[in-house]
């Protein structure tokens, strides 16, 4: 397994928190008070803000759920444990922490 770099993987971690974090704050931001959301017989401006709004909460949590992991990853790099499977302990591929760097299984227990 080819050596990744702490450092270079701890940036790359933070930088995708902040990402992750910054699209939560926007998918969750407050709506304004005097906006309204309706659901009517016609499709109109409030039943697409509500649909959108549905839309933009389903993939906050999705984000909200990355941004676990990546903390998670983010943990793990701190006590020593990063690379590692946390189902079996084996070291998890170099070319799989490349292209996702807060990868907590091999590919075997990824499923």
């Amino acid at each position: 397994m080819a050596e990744l770099d702490p450092e270079v993987v701890a940036a790359e971690l933070e930088e995708k928190a902040a990402e992750l974090r910054a699209h939560i704050a926007e998918l969750t931001r407050v709506v304004e008070s005097d906006a309204t959301i309706g659901f009517g017989k016609r499709i109109g401006d409030g039943t697409i803000q509500a649909i959108q709004q549905m839309a933009d909460t389903s993939t906050a949590e999705s984000l909200q759920r990355t941004l676990n992991e990546v903390e998670g990853a983010q943990a793990r790099l701190a006590d020593g444990g990063y690379g590692r499977c946390t189902v079996c302990g084996e070291p998890i591929p170099a070319e799989r922490l490349e292209f996702r760097p807060w990868a907590a299984t091999c590919v075997q227990h990824a499923r």
